[in-house]
């Protein structure tokens, strides 16, 4: 897969929901490129688990029942923006030819831990 099959942010509009959907379906995309050998098997069900579990919590916190919930969703997505950033480094290790596709994804899961943190750092409890 190449980077111009990647659907590209282009900062634009900024749609978070619309962002973090868009790179769940690119993530699967590329994943489905990947060999499944003994090696790659696990590390593409696991990239698979948390690469889109990213947009899901971050649509659940859309609708959080309090702030407390909001900020508990917005964690959780940030949690699994982390787990995505190893994951495509160990999938960059083993698959040394997808080399730049996983960078553009660590990349962009390392987007996502720094834009939940302000979220979660610009959401007060105590108010």
């Amino acid at each position: 897969m190449s980077n111009d099959k990647i659907q590209k942010h282009t900062g634009k509009e900024y749609d978070l929901a619309e962002r973090t959907a868009q790179f769940s379906e690119n993530l699967i995309t590329f994943l489905k490129t990947l060999s499944r050998d003994t090696i790659n098997r696990p590390l593409v069900y696991q990239a698979t688990k948390s690469g889109t579990s990213i947009g899901a919590n971050y649509m659940e916190a859309d609708v959080a029942e309090s702030k407390r919930d909001f900020v508990h969703k917005i964690g959780i997505s940030r949690k699994e923006a982390k787990e995505t950033m190893y994951w495509m480094r160990v999938i960059a290790r083993a698959n040394q030819d997808k080399k730049q596709e996983c960078r553009y994804f660590y990349q962009e899961a390392e987007e996502f831990v720094k834009i939940f943190s302000t979220i979660i750092s610009n959401t007060k409890l105590n108010s």
